[in-house]
């Protein structure tokens, strides 16, 4: 995908970029590539391919959900900035929070926000199972977002507590979601959440497919979620 093919693909959604923010998404490329040389940030580091399987899928959420009506967004386990910073460089009003447990992963994000010149950008370095019983973070959020981080269940425990009621959580997730979904109904009900809509597409130039859950918060998280780190993976809600 070149970069006029994404700037059109996007366009063809709704989202069209200025001559700032296609700067912004080159600035971030080449930070990405010259960063990964000294820390493990991704395995896909060809121009096109950043393109479509990072910067394209990143944003493809806001072709189901409204990114314009959010105002505060927090990204779980967005360590290389997937997908928080191609979204904050579309929709440059969001308020967004970025936690992840690795601290040199915060301090990229810090430095492309920097370079990119984009405000309301705060990298939190922490684990979600910590983070989401502090009171700065809990049911503080109108959207929590996550890229293939865990399964359904999983992440489930690891997000819904930091939306808050009325809010939502939106996950991008890969193929094969039915299961995935079944087995996640009692965590999400468990914690506060109804699975809104699930929207299956395929990623652009054959890269497979990819599915968008949207679950909404409907009721606040029980005190005793999220569990204490690595609880969770050890005893998920089934």
């Amino acid at each position: 995908m070149t970069k006029e093919q994404f700037a059109e693909a996007l366009a063809a959604k709704g989202i069209v970029l200025t001559e700032r923010q296609m700067t912004q998404f080159d600035q971030f490329f080449h930070l990405l590539v010259e960063w990964n040389e000294k820390m493990n940030l991704t395995g896909i580091t060809e121009e096109g391919q950043v393109y479509n399987k990072h910067f394209y899928d990143s944003i493809t959420p806001a072709f189901y959900f409204p990114f314009d009506k959010a105002e505060s967004v927090v990204d779980i386990g967005g360590g290389a900035g997937f997908p928080s910073i191609p979204l904050k460089i579309c929709f440059p009003h969001l308020k967004m929070t970025i936690i992840d447990s690795l601290n040199k992963r915060m301090n990229f994000l810090q430095h492309v926000a920097s370079e990119l010149g984009l405000e309301n950008v705060n990298p939190v370095h922490g684990r979600a199972e910590e983070r989401g019983q502090e009171p700065a973070h809990r049911e503080k959020y109108d959207l929590v977002v996550a890229r293939a981080v865990a399964r359904m269940n999983l992440l489930s425990e690891f997000c819904l507590p930091f939306a808050k009621v009325g809010g939502h959580f939106v996950a991008l997730k890969g193929a094969e979601m039915t299961l995935e979904l079944n087995e996640a109904k009692k965590a999400i009900k468990t914690l506060g959440g109804k699975t809104r809509k699930v929207e299956t597409f395929q990623l652009m130039e054959e890269a497979g497919e990819r599915n968008i859950v949207v679950v909404e918060k409907v009721e606040a998280t029980p005190k005793s979620y999220p569990r204490k780190a690595g609880i969770p993976a050890k005893k998920p809600i089934v």
